[in-house]
């Protein structure tokens, strides 16, 4: 029977694709901590643990009447974003899929109530939310696969997808890593102020009232306390969270929801990008597993 062995709600933030004279530069001389956490997880994790597939859960591959999970048996390409082209250019990805976890999920949609569908088709973009946490996380032969978030989906749409991932992992008999990836809240400075907030401080974050709600859920996912961040995240909508939260939700869907109460780490400082709130915070399994909503 497979399981999730770890999770984490995972950064992507493209500063991260810069080269370091030029992180350093916009910060005052100092690098931001989300490349070190990365590299850290990259070699205590990543290189380490027993698992065989990745599935990214990816706040920037917005669907609209369905859930959509890759079932490639391989992608390759490169990579440049249409959204940043500067900064993010030709990149290179090679990685093997796994064709039959994403075919098991997305068979266990319906009985979840929700719809989730398999695509395999290798024109299908792909999106910097994979992309650059494979940069960083990408172990050869490991395989990787994204479920993209569904922009008419809500809350609990977001927790049903989950299950059904779940599902799918436990029947096909898989060890699998989550990765969350994406932000918390998300509201950008106008674009002619943005460029004297590049740095990496709190008091760049868009307001002090969004800072004040992330920092609020990140001692709640610090002490395990998943069912209060899920309980208010009506409150925590005011802040334009990343997709709506729906990477972190659709991990808690796998992970037990209101059941889940494992404590996360933090791999970084809680940083702004451009307004927005970034960290990386990381789930080790419990020692007894994961508690499933059924």
């Amino acid at each position: 029977m497979g399981e999730v062995v770890a999770a984490g709600l995972i950064s992507h933030v493209p500063t991260i694709m810069l080269p370091e004279q030029e992180r350093r530069e916009r910060n005052g001389g100092r690098d931001i901590t989300l490349v070190a956490g990365l590299q850290r997880l990259r070699s205590t994790v990543m290189e380490t643990l027993d698992y065989d597939t990745v599935v990214v859960l990816d706040s920037h591959w917005a669907t609209t009447v369905e859930f959509v999970v890759t079932s490639h048996d391989r992608r390759a390409g490169l990579f440049t974003s249409e959204e940043l082209p500067r900064g993010m250019k030709r990149i290179p990805y090679d990685f093997p899929g796994d064709r039959e976890l994403a075919t098991a999920v997305a068979a266990h949609g319906e009985e979840r109530g929700t719809w989730i569908t398999a695509i395999d088709d290798h024109y299908l973009p792909i999106s910097y939310a994979t992309i650059n946490l494979f940069t960083y996380l990408g172990v050869p032969g490991k395989r990787w696969m994204s479920i993209g978030v569904c922009q008419t989906a809500d809350a609990e749409d977001n927790l049903r997808l989950g299950r059904a991932l779940a599902d799918g992992i436990a029947e096909v008999d898989r060890k699998v890593i989550l990765l969350a990836s994406g932000g918390m809240s998300h509201v950008f400075w106008p674009l002619r102020e943005l460029r004297g907030h590049e740095a990496s401080g709190v008091e760049h974050i868009a307001s002090p009232e969004a800072a004040k709600a992330d920092l609020a859920r990140l001692d709640w996912l610090r002490a395990g306390d998943h069912a209060r961040v899920l309980d208010t995240m009506p409150e925590f909508a005011r802040f334009r969270p990343e997709a709506g939260f729906g990477h972190y939700l659709m991990m808690a869907g796998a992970l037990g929801e209101r059941t889940w109460t494992a404590p996360g780490r933090l791999l970084s400082e809680y940083e702004n990008s451009a307004g927005t709130g970034q960290v990386h915070v990381w789930f080790d399994r419990p020692e007894h597993g994961w508690q499933v909503a059924r």
